[in-house]
């Protein structure tokens, strides 16, 4: 998606040209899933799908949004009367970003807005994500608020949870506001400290490939906002601020002081794992073992699908085809009840492995999966 054709379409739509254009990308989580909302460890790194933004200011207190993948007509909204809960298109994104900011205590007095998105939704890579980031980050620039990307980042989080009503944690706005290319962002999302940890699986003989399902998920669906309650109600049964407090080498002391709460239980126990996976992960990367880290995405796999309850027979189609052709290691990524799936593999075993997966979502009558590499990329920046 060109910034010259995307600030083209801003000019047809509005009667003159943007004032920039800007673009924030997607994100694929390497490892470290439902583990944001618990303070604990993520491993994302940005994709090159992203969505583009030309945009001007306005000083009328006039808001106008246009998406040329939604189409339609240009949607006028007033910074001054926006409120969480009035709006369920796909406009509560970036109106909820002014809102946030407004609400932050920054004079934002409108905006002309177009965008373009190459970022496949409902797929599990934070297509949301980025279209807040990509606004947050053009407002920021536009009217010299001089927010850093970790900022921005919690305010786009603000704006998800508060304004679209969606209990995400932090990982994916942070992931699409700071990420670096080659590199997948380490972060502790209790304090928000980063570390980019250099990723450059292709310098290996190695891919990660990316398996969108076609299966649509929703974050504002009840089922994620349950797990994340499951999961509060945990660390206040434990007596700790969140599941983060409880450490790996005593998560069977913890688990056998909930007695019979099975599913808070299930609950514990991944989060608790999953943050261990993480920092195993991490070590295995520095120590220049990027292949040693399959088994590790195949035990998250398991531990999402087993105990957090969050993956679907799509995705675990995807996981068992690619595991039995050959490839290192597998897991869903993602909010869960659909979205993608990443497999680990040598490169000259990508063909094959693609093919199996094509192969087999046809023998299940399944609509075919979507299958491309992911490229550890920059995160959101100026264009023009």
């Amino acid at each position: 998606m060109g910034a010259q054709q995307v600030a083209d379409r801003f000019a047809e739509l509005y009667g003159a040209g943007p004032e920039g254009v800007w673009a924030a990308p997607g994100r694929v989580n390497l490892i470290g899933e439902h583990t944001d909302y618990n303070d604990g460890f993520v491993m994302p790194f940005a994709l090159p799908h992203q969505v583009v933004a030309a945009v001007s200011r306005r000083t009328d207190g006039v808001l106008r949004l246009h998406s040329a993948d939604i189409g339609g007509d240009i949607t006028e909204l007033r910074p001054d009367d926006l409120a969480p809960g009035g709006d369920h298109d796909w406009t509560a994104y970036p109106a909820g970003v002014v809102w946030a900011l407004r609400e932050a205590g920054h004079e934002i007095t409108g905006a002309d807005v177009h965008l373009a998105s190459t970022v496949p939704t409902g797929a599990g890579l934070s297509s949301s994500a980025a279209l807040e980031v990509v606004i947050a980050l053009a407002l920021n620039d536009l009217y010299g608020l001089g927010l850093k990307g970790w900022r921005l980042a919690r305010l786009c989080q603000r704006a998800e949870n508060v304004y679209v009503g969606a209990p995400t944690g932090i990982m994916d706005q942070t992931a699409s506001a700071c990420c670096e290319a080659g590199h997948a962002l380490f972060l502790d999302t209790r304090d928000l400290s980063q570390q980019q940890i250099p990723f450059d699986l292709a310098a290996r003989g190695l891919r990660l490939l990316v398996v969108d399902t076609q299966v649509k998920h929703a974050h504002s669906g009840g089922e994620y906002g349950k797990r994340r309650a499951g999961c509060e109600k945990g660390a206040a049964l434990l007596g700790v601020d969140a599941l983060r407090d409880i450490p790996y080498d005593g998560l069977d002391a913890a688990l056998a002081r909930l007695g019979d709460e099975e599913e808070v239980v299930r609950l514990v126990r991944h989060v608790v794992t999953e943050n261990e996976r993480v920092e195993r992960t991490v070590a295995l990367l520095r120590s220049g073992d990027p292949r040693a880290i399959g088994p590790v995405l195949t035990e998250g796999h398991a531990s999402l699908r087993d105990d957090f309850r969050i993956s679907c027979p799509e995705l675990d189609l995807v996981v068992d085809t690619a595991l039995a052709g050959g490839a290192l290691g597998a897991r869903m990524t993602g909010g869960g009840f659909g979205g993608s799936a990443i497999v680990l593999a040598e490169a000259a075993d990508v063909e094959t492995l693609t093919k199996s997966v094509e192969e087999a979502f046809a023998a299940a009558g399944l609509t075919a999966p979507r299958v491309f590499e992911a490229v550890p990329s920059a995160g959101a920046r100026r264009l023009v």
